[in-house]
């Protein structure tokens, strides 16, 4: 048992997927909290079961991952105040074997690292499409000082105290957005090419994929407008990409294709150049031709979710509106509660 980390795992109806999740932390930390948002499979009572702290959120506040992983970390300092990191996963991940040890050294080699992390993998990468796409999207972030972390990761609790935690306002996004603001303190953000933990995402359609890119998009808008202007330019290159690709390119295209007489059309030959692009950028990160063909294709049509994504944040904030969750995965069943 590693004693001075302990273990937040948030979730929402993962059913047999937090089971899964928690197995990999109890005994394995010197503590472990679970923090439900509002799920309704019996995810509460299972964790309860298996010897596990809980902290549930009032569903009369909306629910944000930043949110629960705040809660989460105030859960398990008051249950353990002397610990000095803590891994944050989701409730569809485990944690492999041997990850925490690796991380917890690599941490005594530098006292300036607020985060470490590894390796996501998607358990089942080819019981779909978007599985594959996922596994891909996992890991084509290189090693070494990064600038972000995901939501699997050993965070330093100092650097969490000196950050004020994630920004529970967030409905995506939160973890490059608390990495950005640790880094302006001097904090470094290290990634190293190891197995850190297995992610189930179990996306099986193209309707959960697309919501997917809509999320994404939803924080890529948020993120520049709260830091686009800084001296880091958050996210302004994607936010840019996506209006260009998503909306400004097809819109000139359909729009001068009468005047042309079609000739207009063949600007959407560019979307070709950028598949491209990505393509070859995929295979100089050692992915397989047919990997990056899949992945170069699905990042050029994901431009559109993304755009619809960006649109829907200034629609929501022009109109004062709250952001809820835009959720893409569907309730499992929790059994043997």
């Amino acid at each position: 048992m590693t004693l001075q980390i302990g273990a937040v795992a948030i979730g929402r109806n993962e059913g047999e997927r937090l089971r899964t999740c928690l197995g990999s932390l109890v005994g394995r930390v010197a503590a472990v909290i679970y923090v439900d948002s509002g799920s309704t499979d019996g995810s509460v009572e299972m964790a309860r079961a298996m010897g596990v702290g809980v902290v549930e959120l009032d569903p009369t506040v909306p629910f944000t991952a930043a949110r629960a992983r705040n809660a989460g970390l105030e859960g398990l300092l008051k249950a353990a105040p002397a610990l000095e990191l803590v891994q944050f996963v989701d409730g569809d991940c485990e944690v492999v074997a041997g990850w925490l040890e690796r991380a917890q050294r690599e941490f005594a080699t530098d006292a300036g690292f607020g985060v470490v992390c590894g390796r996501r993998r998607e358990r089942y990468p080819d019981r779909s499409i978007y599985n594959r796409l996922c596994d891909l999207e996992w890991n084509v972030s290189p090693f070494g000082l990064v600038s972000a972390c995901g939501g699997d990761a050993l965070m330093r609790v100092e650097a969490l105290r000196a950050v004020g935690g994630f920004d529970p306002s967030l409905i995506a996004g939160e973890e490059p957005d608390l990495c950005l603001r640790l880094l302006r303190l001097g904090w470094k953000v290290w990634r190293i090419d190891a197995e850190m933990t297995l992610h189930d995402v179990a996306m099986t359609r193209f309707r959960q994929w697309w919501r997917r890119g809509v999320r994404a998009g939803h924080a890529y808008a948020e993120g520049a407008a709260r830091h686009g202007r800084e001296s880091e330019r958050h996210w302004v290159r994607e936010v840019r990409s996506n209006w260009i690709w998503g909306l400004v390119l097809p819109g000139l295209a359909l729009g001068l294709a009468v005047p042309t007489g079609g000739l207009g059309l063949a600007l959407l030959a560019g979307y070709g150049v950028l598949a491209l692009r990505i393509y070859r950028s995929s295979r100089s990160r050692a992915l397989s031709p047919r990997d990056s063909a899949l992945y170069a294709l699905f990042c050029t049509i994901g431009k559109v979710p993304q755009m619809l994504g960006q649109a829907l944040y200034w629609i929501r904030r022009i109109g004062g509106q709250q952001a809820n969750l835009i959720e893409y995965k569907g309730p499992t069943t929790a059994r043997g509660t």
